[in-house]
């Protein structure tokens, strides 16, 4: 598991200065899973997925499959025989931006998806759209080679220029909350430690 994945949506997010989040619902369809990859981004054409079988044959082990269209709808553009490919080609996560179906088998592939939906209606494989340009999901722009971090919080997008500065950001603040930890299962509130009493009650105890 990368770093990233290890610290998780919400360390990285606040990491970075509370930016990045993927401000959209997002079912993870696989229990306890989380991951992280450089994105490699897919725009379909409305309602038509033709774009992500044409993604399959370009992307590269650990990357995170980013699925669009023009508008979010309810229509999957991702089932049970796109993930077992996706599953072949290791494939670090799947985000998306739509439905997804065939829940059960997904489950059981086990690969790692986020989607907005789970439905069953079926998506066209008759337009072409593009591959490997920036988009944008959840009021976050996507471009490709970001780093896509995904969990059960959510996701939350690191810039590729952003990224050592973001992980020796997210480390430092992981030393200091399992120091803090320590010191909250000996009693200690966040009341006092981080000052809070004095902005409630005027001044510090």
């Amino acid at each position: 598991m990368s770093d990233f994945a290890r610290y998780g949506v919400a360390t990285v997010h606040e990491a970075m200065g509370r930016r990045g989040i993927i401000d959209i619902p997002l079912i993870r369809v696989v229990p306890g899973s989380r991951a992280a990859g450089p994105a490699r981004t897919v725009r379909c054409a409305q309602n038509d997925n033709l774009m992500v079988h044409a993604a399959l044959s370009q992307v590269l082990p650990g990357e995170v499959l980013v699925l669009t269209m023009p508008e979010p709808a309810p229509v999957a553009m991702l089932g049970e025989l796109i993930a077992i490919q996706a599953a072949y080609r290791h494939v670090a996560a799947v985000l998306v931006d739509a439905a997804v179906r065939d829940f059960d088998e997904l489950v059981a592939i086990g690969l790692p998806v986020w989607a907005r939906w789970i439905r069953a209606s079926g998506a066209t494989k008759d337009s072409v759209g593009s591959i490997n340009e920036a988009v944008t999901v959840g009021g976050v722009k996507i471009s490709p080679g970001d780093i896509v971090v995904l969990d059960a919080d959510g996701g939350v997008v690191v810039p590729a220029g952003d990224q050592e500065a973001a992980l020796r950001a997210a480390s430092d603040r992981v030393a200091r909350e399992d120091e803090a930890r320590e010191r909250y299962r000996s009693g200690s509130l966040t009341y006092d430690l981080l000052g809070l009493r004095a902005k409630v009650e005027g001044s510090s105890q």
